[in-house]
Formats: C-alpha cells, structure tokens, sequence
C-alpha cells in the first residue's frame, strides 16, 4: 500500500488515466469490501438483540454507544480523517444496527 503522504508525479496523459482507472477501480474494490462488513456487522447486530432479549436489556445502550464514539473520534484524529463526517458514519450504522435489533424483536414477539 503506498502511503498517503506521498505524492505521485506523472509524466504523461497515459500515466493519468492509468492511476485514475487503477484509483477507481480499487474503490471499487473496498466499496464491495465495506457493504460486505456492513452486511457483517449488521447480522453480528441480531445476535446482541437475542442476547439482550434473554438478559432483559433495552436495545440502547448509551454506554456502548459512547465508547463506539470515542474510539472512531480517537482513530479519526489519529489518521486525519474529518471527525464530524466519521461521526455521521458511525451513527447510520448504528441506526442500521438498532433498527434490524428491533425489528428481531418484533418477529419474535409476532411469532
């Protein structure tokens, strides 16, 4: 992986579209990579709605939610990537997370 600091020179028209090809189709690449972790981290999501379900937890936890901040703001400074946007990522994902444990729920008091 080349690092991110530095700074690719090109020579010629052929170079440019070769890199930009190259660039979008490895994001490509970690779009399919992400939306395959979401889909992960959402059916992982279903499983702690079982387990709070059993131990009579509500499906919100400002605990955990707290602490899931903290460390992306942490890893966000860190690797200067804007906070504010990472914060909008991780609350759609919990969102997501929240809603797929509700509706769990749901199935399972509806039968």
């Amino acid at each position: 992986m080349r690092n991110e600091n530095e700074i690719k020179s090109l020579n010629n028209k052929e170079e440019a579209e070769n890199l930009l090809k190259e660039s979008r189709n490895r994001i490509d690449e970690i779009d399919n990579d992400l939306f395959d972790l979401i889909c992960q981290r959402t059916s992982i999501a279903k499983d702690i709605a079982l387990a709070k379900d059993y131990l009579g937890m509500p499906i919100y936890d400002k605990t955990r939610e707290d602490a899931i901040y903290a460390k992306v703001e942490k890893l966000s400074e860190e690797n200067g990537i804007d906070i504010e946007i990472i914060d909008q990522i991780v609350n759609m994902l919990t969102i997501l997370s929240k809603n797929e444990q509700k509706e769990l729920l749901r199935r399972n008091v509806d039968g």
